[in-house]
């Protein structure tokens, strides 16, 4: 992820691209010299040109490095899971609280311009359904599939419904890792919503999709296709009937808007688009991780 971050960063318009740090030397230097940046061999030293980073380490380092970061007066994006335990995520949280400094999680699906279409209907499911299906890659081994992959649409849930979680049930196995690979959860609002969610990283094919069902309304988003497809139930006339509803989608790049959103954040633009702030990447690490105690 560090090396489509630097992608972007090298040519957004709102921000200045300073450097690259990698505690491994070839990977920074790969990295940066494809985009002119200059490399850093020390964090602090790069932190001391700076007014923002975005921090792609392993995740059981995020609150270490983001923690300190903060600490030196710098707005930080850090990627998802925010971290690798509530305790460490409370400690982010803190860090930004005494910095004053934006603190914001990659949650880059939640950026998807399906997902926003999807999030300005403003009505809460009744039942969502997710499959989010990938094959196997040695990537993000140091998580299982639950908060590597199935974290983005527990993420989007609450977005949806921010309604406490009342039950969570699930069950998962290893299959080519050490760690869980595969796992189905049923989770069960306060509200009353109830939401299926699926997530493999061990399958043949690669889907990603996303059905709501809502009173009178239906969609299915596509994460891919970044469409909707939808339908409602018209009883104009004393009459019943289904009709077609899509929802229009302006279709762009989700990190690129991640990171536009939290630059916009960085300078105090309201009007620059959401970002998943610390409280909201902790909330679905939250409910990430009583999916993993209910797999046991």
């Amino acid at each position: 992820m560090g090396r489509h971050h630097v992608r972007l960063l090298a040519f957004l318009p709102m921000a200045r691209l300073v450097g690259v740090y990698d505690r491994r030397p070839e990977a920074a230097r790969a990295v940066a010299g494809e985009h002119r940046a200059a490399v850093y061999d020390d964090l602090d030293a790069l932190a001391g040109e700076v007014e923002a980073m975005v921090v792609a380490v392993p995740t059981v380092e995020h609150a270490a490095v983001g923690c300190r970061l903060l600490e030196r007066g710098l707005h930080v994006l850090v990627e998802k899971p925010i971290a690798s335990s509530l305790a460490e995520a409370d400690a982010l949280l803190e860090a930004a609280a005494r910095a004053g400094r934006v603190l914001a999680v990659g949650h880059v699906e939640f950026h998807n311009p399906a997902v926003q279409a999807l999030l300005g209907v403003e009505t809460p499911p009744r039942f969502v359904e997710v499959q989010r299906l990938a094959a196997f890659t040695p990537r993000s081994l140091d998580v299982d599939v639950v908060l590597d992959l199935m974290i983005h649409d527990l993420q989007i849930l609450h977005a949806l419904d921010p309604s406490p979680v009342a039950e969570v049930r699930a069950t998962g196995i290893a299959v080519l890792s050490p760690r869980i690979d595969i796992a189905n959860a049923r989770v069960e609002l306060a509200s009353g919503c109830a939401a299926n969610l699926t997530a493999s990283r061990v399958s043949a094919e690669r889907v990603r999709k996303l059905r709501v069902f809502l009173p009178s309304r239906y969609y299915s988003l596509d994460y891919q296709a970044q469409e909707i497809k939808g339908f409602r139930l018209d009883e104009a006339e004393g009459r019943r009937a289904i009709l077609p509803d899509d929802l229009p989608v302006e279709r762009a790049e989700p990190l690129r808007r991640e990171l536009e959103a939290f630059l916009a954040a960085c300078r105090g633009d309201e009007g620059g688009g959401a970002v998943v702030s610390g409280a909201q990447g902790r909330q679905a690490l939250a409910t990430a991780l009583a999916v993993v105690q209910a797999i046991g």
